[in-house]
């Protein structure tokens, strides 16, 4: 996970669009080298795995490797009702999350960059299989919130 101030390119594609405005968006990974040649870009653009980047109102911009931690991140901000991602290298993860609960703070782990069931299942003293259970409570929630919120219109 990654946070930047780039404005969305035209490539971009909308991959999953949820309520309240929250959506995942498909881009092209950024060139390592910024400083590179035109032709160089071209071929690297050419050969890059795409991006996934979560975007909800009043959230820095956070971008994954895979769309299925992106969707997890989603499910953990929609878990906790919102989350403020912006200054958490200053300040380590967000509040919210923490008071989420031992399960939304493993899912949260898990959709880092340098996370997964069997690091966070280390770091909590549990086998992945619990982890994977915390993980798919975390989603069945998110659901719900997501399903409630649409019966009640909310856009």
């Amino acid at each position: 996970m990654s946070t930047s101030d780039a404005s969305p390119e035209p490539a971009d594609a909308v991959v999953e669009e949820y309520i309240l405005g929250v959506r995942i968006v498909e881009t092209e990974a950024e060139s390592a080298d910024a400083d590179a040649d035109a032709d160089a870009d071209a071929d690297a653009d050419a050969d890059a795995e795409p991006r996934y980047r979560f975007e909800a109102p009043d959230h820095a911009e956070t971008a994954f490797d895979s769309l299925e931690d992106a969707r997890l991140y989603a499910d953990v901000y929609f878990d906790v009702n919102g989350f403020v991602e912006e200054g958490t290298g200053d300040r380590g993860i967000p509040p919210e999350v923490v008071q989420g609960g031992k399960d939304t703070l493993a899912a949260y782990l898990v959709a880092c960059p340098w996370g997964d069931v069997n690091w966070v299942g280390s770091f909590y003293g549990a086998d992945p299989s619990e982890i994977e259970r915390y993980l798919s409570w975390v989603r069945r929630r998110a659901d719900e919130i997501r399903s409630e919120a649409a019966d009640q219109g909310l856009e």
